[in-house]
């Protein structure tokens, strides 16, 4: 068995499995080939790009990372966050709203840190607004112990 991409008079591009080439040409000689989207019986073989495997002495593009070398990451990326935090002032539910409002002028700029919805972070980015989710889970001062 043989595969070929096909093309209609129409330009659609499809796959057809024949015996032989023989058979393929003698199918569309005949036109007993018709293009499956518009029933078109005007077929040609189209553009085919040979399956063609890498190398067997390349690396992967990208080295599987170990699990050490990613929780030593996120530790670090951690430990840098809660630096950020501490000089940066925690205000809950209402972070999208002074963002905003810093943004536009309407507040003094300073360092600040909270909970936003999805919609809410969705239209700060959309407004310009500089935002950046945190990476590690903050818990809020009064969820604290």
């Amino acid at each position: 068995m043989i595969v070929f991409d096909l093309k209609c008079g129409r330009g659609h591009v499809f796959e057809a499995w024949f015996k032989s080439s023989g058979a393929y040409e003698e199918q569309r000689t005949q036109e007993l080939i018709a293009c499956p989207l518009c029933g078109n019986v005007t077929i040609t073989k189209a553009v085919m790009a040979p399956a063609v495997g890498a190398k067997g002495n390349q690396a992967p593009e990208t080295p599987p990372v170990p699990p050490e070398a990613f929780k030593a990451a996120l530790a670090a990326i951690a430990q840098l966050q809660a630096k950020q935090l501490e000089t940066s002032t925690w205000v809950g539910g209402a972070f999208a709203e002074k963002a905003r409002a810093m943004h536009l002028g309407d507040a003094p700029e300073a360092p600040i840190h909270g909970q936003a919805t999805l919609a809410e972070a969705k239209a700060l980015v959309e407004d310009g607004v500089p935002v950046a989710p945190l990476l590690v889970p903050v818990v809020p001062p009064e969820a604290r112990n």
